[in-house]
């Protein structure tokens, strides 16, 4: 039997990707050493970016898997060793694409990620429970992924997402964990059992820079950001520091909410930023005749979307109704999403379609380059 060659074996192991950093581990420089005999035995270093990566096992499972597929090989050993300072550094300057500074990518005028903004007039609508079945809805499209939990006071979805470990950081920069399929990033991941927050304005927006700049997100196609009620700090600095997105509106039926939800839309207005449309939320209770009960009134959701239409001098569509669903609320505390767990209730038929609706959208022109020059005459 001919032993494998060192090229056969790295064209294996290219398959292999990291799965915090989602990319192949030959093009991040984590394959060490890597000898061969001359009987197939194969022994390969993996450099772990940190000593405690919580991924290890996974990385060193499928790292055998890999070489043990090529021709020739009789066994294999794989051992982990630890990136030094300076292959880190090396690493953290190959993800920012060369740059030494930290940049947000998505404000970036040749990003193709599309940034939703999720917001509410009011607390209790289900703006958060929206925001992370819909991320999980988008990530069964075949899109990648991301949430931020914007919403610093109130955290929560880590639970309704089901996070089970915290991000591992490589040096400056933040591996974000991924569950559901989307990857996540909140204030929730720092902070030591259920302690309060208690920041002002500056460090608001200092958290959500961070978040946004220091979390190597990879390449998204859709980034949600669950903001917090109203319309305080949080939803400037996020038009500030990434102009581009736009927002979401959720609202319940009820005349008083829907005021409310108004004015976290209007503030679209004054920053330039598109809205998308409104989701109502709690729409109705669906009886067992099958007849429906508005618990919450009715006519919210089109309210808000006929109003925000005149103010924006766009159409602002009502995305869809929500009714009201137990397995949505279950589904919320367990971790485990309506979409997913009861996709073909009335709660996960609503949240499916509405995202999508958001799936098949273009991103748009604005602020974009366009690759034209001009020409002399």
């Amino acid at each position: 039997m001919v032993a494998p060659t060192r090229d056969a074996l790295l064209q294996a192991l290219s398959g292999v990707e990291d799965p915090e950093i989602h990319r192949p581990i030959t093009d991040l420089g984590m394959v060490g050493d890597l000898q061969i005999s001359e009987s197939g035995a194969v022994l390969v270093t993996i450099l772990l970016t940190v000593s405690g990566c919580p991924l290890k096992s996974k990385l060193e499972h499928d790292t055998r898997q890999a070489c043990e597929s090529v021709e020739g090989v009789t066994s294999v050993d794989v051992r982990l060793g630890v990136m030094s300072d300076e292959q880190r550094a090396a690493l953290r300057e190959h993800l920012r694409g060369g740059q030494a500074e930290r940049e947000i990518p998505f404000a970036r005028p040749d990003s193709l990620t599309r940034v939703y903004a999720v917001a509410s007039g009011k607390g209790g609508v289900g703006k958060s429970s929206v925001t992370s079945n819909l991320a999980v809805a988008l990530a069964d499209q075949g899109l990648t992924v991301g949430v931020v939990d914007a919403d610093i006071y109130g955290f929560s979805i880590p639970r309704m997402l089901g996070v089970d470990r915290a991000p591992t950081q490589v040096d400056d920069m933040i591996m974000p964990p991924e569950a559901q399929g989307v990857r996540v990033i909140s204030v929730g991941m720092f902070v030591p059992g259920n302690q309060p927050v208690v920041w002002r304005g500056p460090m608001l927006h200092r958290a959500l820079q961070q978040f946004l700049s220091d979390v190597f997100w990879g390449d998204l196609d859709v980034l949600l950001l669950d903001l917090p009620p109203g319309t305080g700090d949080v939803a400037i600095s996020v038009a500030q520091l990434i102009p581009g997105t736009e927002i979401i509106v959720v609202t319940t039926p009820q005349q008083a909410a829907a005021e409310v939800a108004e004015r976290a839309g209007s503030i679209a207005a004054q920053t330039h930023q598109r809205v998308v449309g409104v989701i109502e939320n709690m729409s109705w209770l669906e009886l067992p005749d099958g007849s429906r009960q508005e618990i919450f009134g009715s006519g919210g959701g089109q309210h808000v979307a006929d109003s925000l239409s005149r103010l924006m001098g766009h159409e602002v569509p009502l995305l869809g109704q929500i009714p009201l669903d137990v397995a949505l609320r279950e589904g919320s505390d367990a971790g485990d999403p309506v979409v997913r767990s009861a996709p073909d209730g009335p709660a996960g038929v609503a949240l499916r379609g509405i995202a999508r609706g958001l799936g098949s959208r273009s991103r748009g022109l604005a602020g974009r380059k366009l690759g034209l020059t001009p020409t002399g005459r």
